[in-house]
């Protein structure tokens, strides 16, 4: 069976980004960018765009509410897009609901000419499509990819004054005597396919609870009501520095995991056995329309690289506690291919 893995790390050409000194306050951020309208002159990455792209507002399609973690990160990196596309206008759209789909029934339905855009937010994207119970016909072929943005990695946090485990070893020891119960944002989520990976690799019993998001799951848990936190690292570095929750480790690979958490050991370094390729994570890039003309795609994700990579952003990205992981288009495609063999693998056998 396929555990949870993939070579993050290993594949040619990943690049993590990281920031030294302090991150750039994100009020400077705002005063940087806004709407960002006007013309502001020719950048490298529009010189090589189809004549004239673009010459009207850019729509980029946020498929969850205002004011989330999603949200958040696009209108942070529109800005910058707009000035490598030489002062362009893109418009930040929030079509919500659906776990995501109608923002990406939207794009896959909107003309692939370039001046429709969207987040693609991973797994659920493809949790969405292969789960026969939603009903979705769709594939990664509806959409052009752009580039990943963000890798935030899995994490397996407990309230600090729960003395059954203090470290992951005594939890895994305990949770395949004993059931536990374990948050989880939703089915297919990777919240649910990491505990599922690890009873399947271990013979633990996590349970999951579904429903919420991870201010619901923190709730939880510090309350007592369910003893397992999986999340993402951006998700509980807060509550972990802060004392709210005691991270036993992170589902990420040893060597590009960021400096997020840098004090919890990866599961590959415990020294538990059957788990050194197990990883989690929840990806968040671009995309557009299936269908896109390979010259527009080209000239959208070289302005998106940049856009990505600039200090500044990484820098506003390392306050929300999130880590810029850029992977171009092909990189990005084998990326999702081995997140879906992933989704499919445990989806089939436990979930649907």
């Amino acid at each position: 069976m396929r555990k949870l893995q993939t070579s993050l790390g290993h594949r040619p050409g990943k690049r993590f980004l990281r920031v030294g000194g302090g991150a750039l306050a994100l009020t400077l951020l705002a005063a940087c960018g806004g709407n960002g309208g006007g013309g502001g002159g020719n950048s490298a990455s529009a010189d090589g765009c189809p004549e004239g792209y673009p010459e009207r507002p850019i729509e980029l399609i946020v498929p969850f509410a205002a004011g989330g973690g999603t949200d958040v990160g696009v209108r942070l990196l529109a800005p910058y897009i707009e000035e490598e596309l030489g002062g362009a206008t893109i418009n930040v759209v929030n079509r919500e609901g659906g776990g995501g789909w109608i923002g990406w029934n939207a794009l896959r339905a909107a003309e692939p000419d370039g001046y429709t855009l969207a987040s693609l937010n991973t797994p659920n994207l493809i949790s969405g499509y292969l789960n026969p119970e939603q009903g979705i016909e769709s594939s990664l072929d509806d959409f052009t990819l752009i580039g990943n943005v963000v890798t935030d990695y899995g994490a397996i946090a407990v309230r600090p004054d729960d003395d059954r485990f203090g470290t992951i070893e005594e939890l895994i020891e305990y949770a395949q005597e004993n059931r536990l119960t374990a948050t989880s944002t939703g089915v297919g989520s990777d919240d649910q396919l990491a505990s599922l990976s690890l009873n399947d690799a271990l013979g633990t019993q996590f349970e999951g609870i579904h429903g919420g998001g991870a201010a619901d799951s923190l709730t939880a848990v510090v309350g007592g009501n369910v003893d397992v936190m999986f999340a993402n690292v951006g998700e509980v570095a807060t509550p972990h520095e802060n004392g709210q929750l005691k991270v036993l480790a992170v589902l990420g690979d040893p060597e590009n995991r960021g400096e997020l958490l840098s004090d919890v050991p990866t599961l590959a370094e415990t020294g538990l056995e059957g788990v050194e390729d197990i990883r989690s994570w929840s990806a968040r890039g671009l995309g557009g329309p299936g269908g896109m003309d390979e010259g527009l795609q080209q000239c959208i994700a070289d302005a998106a690289a940049a856009a990505i990579q600039n200090e500044e952003f990484v820098a506003a990205m390392a306050e929300q506690s999130l880590l810029v992981d850029y992977r171009d288009p092909e990189e990005y495609r084998q990326m999702l291919e081995e997140e879906e063999a992933m989704v499919e693998d445990l989806g089939g056998q436990f979930i649907w």
